[in-house]
């Protein structure tokens, strides 16, 4: 067994199911306010064998639930890219889905700052572009009551959760935390990243819209593209297929650039 594969499994910033020493391209994952690691469980199976999958877990959940959470964004961002770090040895791309896709691109900016190897493609998902503000009140200081009912709205936690106090106990804490950082999150201007980004939307997000959405373009060099899926903010869920079938073709276009 490679030294490489063991210290990645070893490594709890990575959780990848199987290892693939034939890959040649690796996909970093973030997850949404409040997700596991387990939302992306499918996707090694189904996205090009030359892909090699690498859900990342944050502190909070499981399988690190014991560790306390982040509630700065540009703290988790600095602690994420020294996670991953020992698996960049070969090109990588990251996939984040709203709270999980500022996290990606402020990744990719600390990587650059360290002047080490960032993404070759940034996929963001359900999240408008950084510099857009997000003017609503925030959320995660609300009473719990009222919290839990903002969840419901939202529509992007297990009613099994909220409908059981044990699990809200468990899962609270760790949702806030998420939602936190995310929205005291404050842009700081840079030069756009030299990757290409890609932009997914829900045709039935009420929030983030194409016209939030859009002005990703002005983050990359490179090239952009901004695709609607049929859904709402958690099309990555009732619109899976059509997301991962776009990546695909997507990723298969970078393995064909790649040395």
């Amino acid at each position: 067994m490679s030294s490489t594969i063991s210290s990645q499994r070893s490594n709890p910033w990575i959780s990848c199911r199987k290892s693939k020493e034939t890959s040649k391209l690796r996909l970093f994952c973030l997850p949404y306010a409040g997700g596991s690691p387990l939302i992306y469980r499918k996707w090694g199976s189904r996205l090009h064998a030359a892909v090699e999958v690498c859900p990342v877990n944050l502190p909070g959940r499981s399988p690190r639930a014991s560790e306390p959470s982040f509630v700065n964004l540009f703290d988790l961002s600095q602690a994420v890219g020294k996670g991953i770090l020992p698996h960049c040895d070969k090109p990588f791309a990251v996939f984040g889905h709203s709270f999980g896709a500022m996290l990606a691109f402020e990744v990719a900016r600390y990587l650059r700052r360290q002047h080490l190897n960032g993404p070759v493609h940034l996929f963001v998902s359900g999240r408008r572009a950084p510099q857009v503000p997000d003017e609503d009140p925030p959320t995660y200081n609300l009473p719990r009551d009222a919290f839990i009912q903002e969840l419901k709205r939202i529509n992007g936690t297990p009613k099994e959760v909220l409908e059981h106090d044990e699990l809200v106990e468990m899962f609270l804490p760790m949702i806030q935390a998420d939602f936190q950082a995310c929205q005291t999150y404050e842009f700081t201007p840079e030069p756009p990243l030299d990757c290409g980004i890609t932009a997914f939307c829900g045709l039935t997000d009420d929030e983030e819209t194409r016209e939030r959405v859009e002005p990703w373009r002005e983050q990359t060099t490179r090239s952009f593209s901004l695709l609607e899926l049929p859904g709402d903010h958690f099309f990555i869920h009732s619109s899976e297929d059509l997301l991962l079938q776009t990546m695909d073709r997507q990723l298969q276009q970078l393995l064909r650039r790649l040395p």
